[in-house]
């Protein structure tokens, strides 16, 4: 777990979570040409985000959805009884309907995409910790549906869905996006042969016998 504390005064001061150090690196260079925040501490895993956020006591944390250990779900659960005043506002690459309104249940503000410009991510972390609820463009929606009790609310869980890890959702949905083996690896970081294994899993799960099956099973769930 890497820390500063050099916050000026009227800074916000942000928490980190995300198990990619590359990407944590990059958000503190971002964020550290901005004169409204600071980040105080930073965190690769859920353990650590628990740990940290109790003893530097940020105003905002942003929050990773997925992680090997429990994702940001898991965080909010953690540390929001203990720590109500903490804001989080969740910043993922995953844009999945399910994925927004998982963490938005568990207790974030906010919800935006890694491809978040360092100005933009500034202006939502003052904006979160303002009170107001600050999501990417094409997500609002998300909430709105969920939260309502129309026809067209989003469902609180999926048996079928559930049997998936939250890796298994992120490369099915990349998957039913067209994208090749290959480009999944790359933007998650893992290998192909880790992509393929995931593939064959969620094949199994699902009891489908193609992608193009595996396309179809994830549109009707909205995680395209």
């Amino acid at each position: 777990m890497v820390t500063g504390d050099d916050t000026t005064p009227n800074q916000v001061r942000v928490f980190l979570v995300d198990d990619h150090a590359l990407f944590r690196a990059g958000v503190r260079a971002e964020l550290a040409a901005a004169d409204q925040v600071e980040v105080v501490g930073e965190a690769g895993s859920v353990a650590e985000a628990v740990a940290g956020i109790a003893h530097y006591k940020p105003e905002v944390v942003l929050l990773d959805v997925h992680m090997p250990d429990g994702g940001g779900a898991e965080v909010l659960r953690q540390v929001r009884p203990q720590q109500p005043d903490v804001v989080f506002l969740a910043l993922s690459v995953s844009d999945a309907a399910e994925d927004v309104i998982t963490v938005i249940r568990g207790g974030a503000r906010g919800y935006v995409t890694k491809t978040i410009s360092g100005r933009e991510l500034a202006d939502a972390v003052v904006r979160v910790r303002a009170g107001d609820a600050v999501f990417s463009p094409r997500l609002a929606g998300f909430v709105l549906d969920a939260f309502s009790e129309g026809p067209n609310s989003a469902p609180v869980g999926d048996p079928e869905l559930d049997l998936l890890t939250p890796r298994e959702r992120e490369v099915l949905r990349l998957l039913a996006r067209g994208y090749a083996y290959k480009e999944i690896a790359s933007e998650l970081f893992i290998s192909v042969k880790t992509v393929e294994t995931h593939v064959s899993s969620v094949l199994r799960k699902t009891q489908l016998s193609n992608r193009y099956e595996l396309s179809r099973w994830a549109s009707d769930r909205r995680l395209v």
